[in-house]
């Protein structure tokens, strides 16, 4: 067997596509860094008194020391609300940046249904261009956002962000596995996910108080995220339409090969055709099931339950709330420049995801799952008892701070990338679609509950709130176990006779096609 050759068109074709996963962990990354400022300047838009301001930035933020970044802030001491003036304004401005935060997973939620859809009515290049308009106008509205009533065009902005990273949270893993050979499938596929942790890395770099982490250039760092978007507007006009989409939708097999051709190089594409007529056949021949359908056919019942379960499990597990508010959770376990703490956690998880592109490929997705799962529980536990204690014993604040840096690890193991791996391969080429859109709405409705109710649970259960998500942890960790199958190189047919399993019937599963061109691709 020869080995697939790497052409040039193929990496510049794979490096655009991976711009918009950029922008996305970009646009999760980029809220965070200046929190502090954003809340003191909606009191600003707002007409709340300078002192107001200041005690409402300690009531909102819950911070146990000042941050060079943020000069209106008052002593480390939190001030006590005096008036109830004072607590209607807080209360507004708290409800102002929750949906700041939480808008952009309101969007998502949104698009999710629609990424596949627009992929295959105008084409996977030509649905990115169009997700790129919205990309822009968000960036626009939030670029100038200090220019106007700061808190509508940051919520607006970021609402059309969210519709933007919906969009192609399914279409770029789907272009990229349907371009990539299949022997770089699953390593191809996987740029995905490591594009958009490296996009939130960059982002809470360039969030430094020294480079646009301030009060002159806040709104510029919230705008950025329209470059990635113009680059890659440009680069699009040289990149191939997927030969898949063009064989197996439009049945323009001509176009096909000679997107295959600028693809693979003088390779022989034959292989590529023989597998994307099969493929075609196998399409033709099955029933599009409904999304109503999932829920409804006993077929199909137990393995989208199981599919929503994964989804809610690697979002309840409380890894959103480090992400949007790590910031905050470092000033309280008492970090003198929660900044760089937080840079810390993008570094550890871009090295982290890299890491589980090869233990992916090696290990079983359940083994791997439960193992993440099993390590955030013990660090959530720690996380917890590090912000419990951290009064009494000071060094406890780097016990939280390594329990974040090691939850994070143990997440880009496991939960991280694995339950879209698992859903693609519980469903056959019929019912996928459905499914895929399901779980991805499931996924953003949890993501925006998070987003938006965390930093009032934060508020609400103070140092202990990682016990309660460490409880919720734990149950999932057990439904793991229990009922997920696992799906490493078997075929739908026996994925399908564990399901049976599960369920104590000794019925037969349908005939099933052999998961050959899924590969290992995977979304966030």
């Amino acid at each position: 067997m020869t080995e697939d050759k790497i052409t040039g068109t193929l990496v510049l074709t794979v490096f655009t596509a991976t711009l918009s996963s950029f922008q996305f962990g970009y646009d999760i990354g980029v809220i965070n860094a200046p929190q502090e400022i954003i809340i003191s300047h909606y009191a600003y838009v707002l007409g709340i008194p300078l002192d107001d301001r200041k005690a409402i930035n300690n009531y909102t933020i819950n911070s146990t020391k000042e941050l060079p970044t943020t000069p209106c802030l008052m002593d480390s001491i939190p001030t006590p609300l005096a008036e109830e003036e004072t607590t209607a304004s807080s209360n507004l401005v708290t409800m102002l940046w929750s949906l700041s935060v939480s808008s952009f997973a309101i969007g998502g939620m949104i698009a999710s249904f629609f990424g596949g859809w627009l992929g295959d009515r105008i084409g996977r290049v030509k649905a990115m261009l169009v997700a790129n308009i919205l990309s822009l106008a968000g960036a626009l509205l939030m670029g100038f956002s200090k220019l106007g009533p700061s808190h509508i065009l940051i919520i607006s902005g970021r609402s059309l962000s969210g519709l933007y990273c919906g969009l192609i949270s399914g279409l770029v893993p789907m272009y990229i596995g349907e371009i990539a050979p299949t022997t770089l499938r699953g390593a191809l596929g996987t740029l995905h996910q490591l594009a958009i942790v490296t996009g939130i890395l960059i982002s809470q770099i360039v969030g430094l108080n020294f480079i646009l982490g301030n009060h002159e250039r806040w709104h510029i760092l919230l705008g950025l995220s329209g470059v990635p978007a113009i680059i890659q507007s440009l680069l699009l006009l040289f990149c191939p339409e997927s030969p898949r989409y063009l064989y197996i939708k439009l049945d323009e097999e001509v176009r096909a090969k000679k997107s295959l051709k600028r693809l693979r190089g003088d390779a022989d594409i034959t292989k590529d055709i023989t597998e994307m007529r099969k493929e075609k056949e196998e399409a033709s021949s099955e029933q599009v099931v409904s999304i109503i359908q999932l829920f409804t056919n006993s077929s199909y019942r137990q393995p989208i339950l199981v599919s929503l379960m994964l989804h809610l499990a690697q979002q309840f597990s409380g890894i959103n709330g480090i992400f949007y508010y790590s910031t905050s959770i470092f000033q309280t376990a008492g970090i003198s420049q929660p900044v760089y703490a937080t840079i810390g956690v993008g570094a550890i998880n871009t090295i982290f995801t890299a890491v589980s592109v090869f233990l992916v490929e090696k290990a079983g997705r359940r083994s791997l799952f439960l193992i993440g799962m099993s390590g955030m529980f013990v660090c959530a536990i720690f996380m917890s008892l590090g912000l419990v204690l951290l009064n009494k014993l000071a060094w406890m604040s780097y016990v939280s701070m390594v329990a974040i840096f090691l939850f994070v690890s143990f997440f880009e193991i496991g939960p991280g990338p694995i339950p879209w791996f698992m859903v693609a391969e519980f469903f056959s080429q019929g019912p996928r679609t459905a499914a895929l859109a399901i779980a991805a709405f499931s996924n953003w409705a949890c993501n925006f509950i998070i987003a938006l109710c965390f930093q009032y649970i934060a508020k609400f259960c103070g140092p202990y709130v990682f016990f309660l998500f460490a409880g919720v942890i734990l149950a999932f960790t057990l439904f793991t176990f229990f009922k997920v199958p696992e799906t490493k190189g078997k075929s739908f047919e026996e994925i399908a006779a564990e399901f049976q399993k599960k369920r104590g019937l000794a019925q037969k599963p349908k005939a099933a096609v052999e998961m050959e061109f899924l590969g290992a691709t995977e979304t966030v």
